[in-house]
């Protein structure tokens, strides 16, 4: 299971509202099929290889290109852990809440 941190912002815009860039590239995600979860600073993904994930993130930057914008700027962090099976996003967060006293 490769997990993902991801935040898609547009460069130009007249005003510092990202609601509806964020909402286009988060729904781009969620219309791939693979699991997410969005945060208040990004989105998460899940991918079972890199070519779904990296062709998931295309489609999101796609998603803000056709609102209009004239530049994006990507930021990614990829885990792509192969010694364990199935580390989602839920199971790295139960870890380390198991472990808090």
């Amino acid at each position: 299971m490769i997990t993902c941190d991801f935040a898609i912002l547009p460069v130009g815009t007249e005003t510092t509202e990202c609601k509806d860039y964020v909402t286009a590239a988060v729904q781009s995600i969620k219309d791939s099929g693979l699991s997410y979860q969005l945060t208040g600073m990004g989105t998460q993904i899940e991918a079972d290889n890199l070519e779904e994930l990296y062709s998931a993130i295309a489609a999101a930057q796609e998603a803000i290109f056709e609102l209009g914008i004239g530049r994006v700027y990507t930021v990614i962090k990829i885990d792509d852990r192969r010694d364990l099976e199935n580390r989602t996003l839920d199971a790295k967060v139960e870890t380390v809440n198991q472990m808090l006293k």
